[in-house]
């Protein structure tokens, strides 16, 4: 099928780019809008409802949930900065995004991205001192030291992104543009460029490359400490219980971690469109619907905490009827 848009020539600067989206069949767009409008509700509504029970309830005002509550703000960002402007898309002819719409939409996504990862390193270490050293968790996990943890993974995130914004706004644009991919990220752009982009590989590699990895290694050795004191527990319900602490933020790590190194790390010359679109779709836009789900709905502290609310509620409503 041809494109309906013009490839620029070498000589003329890109002043917007055209996304193109997941598809360019007309009774797919529509399907595909209706599918991530859905997924984007069930996202947004899913980490408001979390940030709502805790703070509401005071039984889940814990470093957990601390972690948690921030990791909902994350995923609501992160679906934020890529899904609307798809969906409008889908909904338009008009598929265009200015220059510096598209590097915004870069900064933003890869912020969110950034942060969600070291995120995930420190619910790791969250759970490393509660598994192996419960008698101080409070004291390993005191506000202080929560605060100071989930600041230093929203800056250190947002000085990432910050980096590969700043040097992709010094390339040269001027092959064509064309995005075949319904966001503006790193590897499609770089495609595009008619620029060196050895600068920004060597940054992705290094920057990008110390964010991912070094969250991922401190995930990795703090379960290696957690799965060896689990075997240490002589009941089998002890190990299930000590293991069932761990197995929702397991399942989060290996869908996040694995498709970013994928997409973020891998060789330029390795770069596929359709491969890419995948992955992104699964941890930009899948894996913040699934969270809530898989950290805290099906938690047993949640489910009380909605309990204790809505029992609250009824109360209230009773209490004041007598009036």
């Amino acid at each position: 099928m041809e494109l309906p848009y013009q490839i620029l020539q070498n000589d003329t600067a890109v002043t917007e780019f055209v996304l193109l989206g997941l598809s360019s069949n007309p009774e797919a767009q529509l399907i595909l809008f209706g599918l991530f409008l859905l997924i984007y509700l069930v996202a947004l509504c899913g980490n408001v409802l979390i940030l709502l029970i805790i703070s509401l309830d005071s039984t889940l005002h814990s470093p957990m949930y601390f972690f948690l509550g921030n990791l909902s703000v994350v995923d609501i960002g992160y679906t934020s900065s890529t899904v609307p402007k798809m969906l409008m898309n889908y909904l338009s002819q008009d598929k265009t995004i200015s220059l510096s719409g598209c590097f915004s939409q870069m900064y933003f996504f890869i912020s969110f991205g950034g942060i969600e990862c070291l995120l995930l390193g420190v619910m790791a270490y969250d759970r490393y001192a509660a598994i192996c050293h419960p008698l101080h968790y409070s004291a390993l996990l005191s506000r202080k030291v929560c605060a100071s943890l989930a600041a230093t993974a929203w800056f250190l995130g947002l000085a990432n992104s910050g980096v590969h914004s700043g040097l992709m706004s010094l390339l040269s644009f001027c092959r064509d543009n064309v995005i075949h991919h319904f966001f503006c990220d790193i590897p499609p752009l770089l495609q595009l460029s008619c620029s060196s982009t050895q600068v920004n590989q060597i940054a992705l590699l290094m920057v990008g490359g110390s964010v991912i990895i070094g969250s991922f290694l401190c995930t990795l050795v703090s379960y290696v400490y957690i799965v060896t004191s689990i075997l240490r527990i002589r009941t089998k319900d002890g190990r299930l219980k000590a293991f069932s602490t761990c197995a929702s933020h397991l399942i989060v790590v290996n869908m996040f971690y694995g498709t970013g190194i994928v997409t973020y790390l891998f060789p330029s010359s390795t770069y596929s469109e359709k491969k890419d679109q995948v992955l992104s779709v699964l941890y930009g836009i899948v894996a913040p619907m699934f969270n809530p789900i898989i950290y805290s709905l099906r938690n047993r502290d949640v489910q009380n905490a909605v309990q204790n609310i809505w029992v609250a509620r009824n109360r209230r409503n009773c209490f004041s009827g007598f009036k």
